[in-house]
């Protein structure tokens, strides 16, 4: 199964994101339209902190008009290494410094209409210094023994789709080094 792109219109830009309206050619020659939304892409990091408890954070998202509980998670800057960028986004969230990150894999939230891709780790911690948040970044941190996390899930309390797939991602064994 393949599509080829015979035009694109960008009908919206933003500073985050651009909304396109693509005219495409399916394998057997007929023509459709769909609607994309371009993201420059991010990383979300299971964060373990120094004794052992899971660093997540606590945010208002516009989209589910609710506060949620997630994965520490930022979006990439223009070229930036995603690896700096965990790093980066963990201390601006959280306050920790990491002592280890390792690559679980790649998710595409949304990819009937979003062109958004996550690079997701896990990462232990060390020491935890001051937070650096955004001007626009309202984050609470919280520290959840493994046993309430996984009691939260089974709950349907952990509603965020990169949280639950780096969850998924970590209990399928994606954190351990070959």
């Amino acid at each position: 199964m393949n599509e080829r792109t015979l035009s694109s219109k960008t009908v919206f830009s933003g500073r985050l994101i651009q909304v396109e309206t693509l005219q495409v050619e399916l394998e057997n020659g007929q023509s459709s339209y769909r609607e994309l939304v371009r993201h420059p892409g991010a990383i979300c990091v299971l964060l373990r902190a120094p004794d052992g408890r899971w660093a997540l954070v606590r945010q208002f998202r516009v989209g589910a008009q609710k506060e949620l509980l997630e994965v520490v998670a930022g979006i990439l800057n223009a070229g930036e290494n995603p690896e700096l960028a965990a790093h980066r986004e963990v201390r601006e969230e959280t306050g920790f410094l990491l002592t280890r990150l390792v690559p679980m894999g790649i998710l595409y939230p949304t990819p009937g209409y979003v062109a958004e891709r996550i690079l997701c780790y896990y990462a232990e911690s060390g020491s935890q210094g001051e937070r650096q948040l955004d001007s626009d970044e309202r984050v609470e941190v919280e520290l959840i023994e493994e046993s309430d996390l996984r009691a939260r899930v089974r709950r349907g309390e952990i509603e965020d789709a990169k949280t639950l797939a780096a969850w998924a991602l970590y209990q399928a064994g994606a954190a351990e080094e070959t």
